[in-house]
């Protein structure tokens, strides 16, 4: 059976150039990057030469780049880091906004922030997906000390306007930190253009594996480390290097940066426009959520109503299309997206979204794969569907 992978925001498949950087270092330069010796400073050669590659990427000095072990670890580190007093003295009255579509990694810790008596303010979006910079201007406080935004949503691929938070940000002394999980190598990103502090990234987003990610830390800024250990990553992030996985991202990062360069992202763009528009054009009572918002040129969420999500995702897999609902499954209970709901879709809508989602190994053909097979699959499920069948089962 053909299979073809368009679940590429959950993870991407690693590219042959990254696995061929990073293979060396599982065997013959297996060195602690920390040793003074000859071992460890070959490896410490190649995590600075992947810190650079990275750095590149973001437009930023290597200095300023933290190797973590992800995002999630990154979002945190981020966040913590500069609230910092909230842990260790339990100062209650600190403030800390963000809004209501990001990354659980990023609203599980501000809910953490707020038991430790830190205010949280969560910002509404527009029915398109996007955060409003008014509101973070009105938002402010005197007391405010992170604004943590994400540059662009994993659901929808919605871009929010990153720049004009970052001036606002830093008209009122605020930190500002921006999950850019979804956006580094799919659009460019300069960190000094956007007017971040922080920049969350992650490995396996850009094709390198999983386990390895990296925070840009804006020169001069003290963060409160989460590990402590050794004096590794400048003091802010304790614990051996991951080599391997080290490497991987810096070439990971190498790579994208060329195809940005060479405009690979407009090509991409090209491909989910033209999967978009054919299953719209051949399947009733769909939408795309948040297309009229700039997003990412890999992503698109689609609704097709009257089916349920799951149902749709696991048919599809059925025929060799790997695909992903925005639904999470908590305790055997389907809930409808925390994005869509906050984009104001009701929720058997919400349930019924499917989001497409494309990588660098995906080709035109696979396009042609799931154009050819969608309809059919959607069509299937309403005839089992009592409203559906009005629909004539497409």
């Amino acid at each position: 059976m053909r299979r073809v992978y368009l679940d590429n925001n959950a993870t991407t498949p690693i590219l042959p150039e990254v696995f061929e950087a990073m293979k060396p270092y599982f065997g013959e330069h297996f060195g602690n990057a920390s040793s003074i010796h000859h071992h460890g400073q070959e490896t410490r050669a190649a995590v600075e030469r992947a810190r650079e590659s990275v750095a590149g990427l973001l437009g930023c000095q290597a200095s300023e780049i933290v190797f973590t072990s992800g995002g999630t670890e990154a979002d945190n580190l981020a966040i913590f880091g500069v609230l910092s007093e909230v842990l260790t003295a339990g100062v209650a009255g600190s403030h800390v906004i963000t809004s209501t579509v990001e990354h659980h990694a990023v609203l599980n810790a501000c809910k953490r922030l707020a038991t430790l008596g830190c205010d949280v303010t969560y910002l509404p979006v527009d029915g398109q997906g996007q955060v409003d910079p008014d509101d973070v201007r009105r938002t402010l406080r005197p007391s405010t000390k992170l604004i943590t935004i994400m540059m662009a949503n994993n659901e929808t691929g919605v871009v929010q306007p990153v720049e004009e938070i970052g001036k606002t940000a830093a008209e009122g002394g605020v930190r500002f930190h921006t999950d850019a999980v979804q956006a580094v190598g799919k659009v460019p990103v300069d960190v000094g253009r956007c007017g971040c502090d922080l920049l969350t990234l992650s490995g396996h987003k850009i094709h390198a594996p999983q386990g390895v990610g990296a925070l840009y830390v804006k020169k001069g800024l003290q963060l409160r480390p989460m590990l402590y250990g050794g004096s590794h990553e400048r003091s802010r992030r304790a614990g051996t290097e991951n080599v391997p996985g080290i490497v991987a991202l810096g070439k990971a990062a190498e790579l994208a940066r060329q195809s940005l360069d060479a405009g690979g992202g407009r090509t991409m763009a090209t491909m989910r426009d033209r999967l978009q528009t054919a299953v719209s054009e051949a399947v009733e009572a769909t939408g795309v959520n948040g297309g009229r918002s700039p997003r990412v040129p890999n992503t698109t969420s689609i609704y097709f109503d009257y089916i349920e999500g799951e149902s749709l995702v696991i048919a599809l897999d059925l025929k060799g299309l790997a695909v992903s609902t925005g639904a999470a499954c908590s305790s055997g209970a389907i809930e409808p997206s925390h994005v869509l709901m906050a984009m104001g879709l009701e929720p058997d809508r919400a349930r019924a979204s499917i989001r497409f989602s494309l990588g660098k190994q995906n080709t035109a053909e696979d396009v042609d794969f799931a154009i050819s097979l969608i309809p059919q699959v959607v069509g299937r499920l309403r005839e089992l569907s009592p409203v559906g069948k009005v629909l004539g089962g497409n």
